[in-house]
């Protein structure tokens, strides 16, 4: 995104302080957001199958965890029309996926008003309202994946470990 929005000259300005605030939101949303809404996902995916053990903790930690996340967007919200540099960038455009599923994290929206607000407004952009119907295409109804292929992604998922440099990268001929 950094790098689109440079080459088009849109959505990343360039004077220093505002480009860096945009640049504050971005590296949020990389090392929170994104991150800390994935893991609240995974667990309470896990916990619906019943078969992961107790999840308590998990889900406890990574619920209040998300409800956090949504105070801090609440806060860089409050007399705010955007998350930064005041106007529309690349900051509202990836923070904003994650957000819209506030439905399905537990979230009850009358305590974060200024996200609601932010949400509200710039969801009627229409390049935004086009780039949220990307991708069904590729979604796949989870009861049409086998078993077999459920098993397997669970073992990706959850069983990967570090793997050794390459001999080929020590040893180069």
């Amino acid at each position: 995104m950094m790098y689109l929005a440079e080459k088009a000259g849109r959505f990343w300005p360039q004077e220093p302080r505002r480009k860096y605030e945009v640049s504050q939101w971005i590296m949020w949303q990389m090392a929170n957001q994104g991150p800390k809404f994935g893991e609240q996902g995974h667990f309470r995916r896990a916990a619906e199958g019943g078969k992961n053990g107790d999840l308590a903790h998990a889900l406890l930690r990574f619920d209040s965890e998300v409800h956090r996340l949504y105070g801090v967007m609440n806060l860089g919200l409050f007399n705010k029309l955007y998350l930064a540099a005041g106007e529309y960038t690349i900051a509202d455009m990836i923070c904003y996926p994650w957000a819209v599923t506030w439905q399905s994290r537990n979230i009850d929206f009358a305590e974060f008003p200024h996200v609601k607000r932010w949400m509200d407004d710039i969801g009627e952009r229409p390049a935004l309202k086009k780039a949220m119907t990307v991708g069904p295409e590729f979604r796949e109804d989870p009861a049409t994946v086998s078993p077999e292929e459920r098993e397997r992604r669970a073992r990706l998922l959850t069983h990967q470990r570090a793997q050794r440099v390459p001999q080929e990268w020590v040893n180069p001929t």
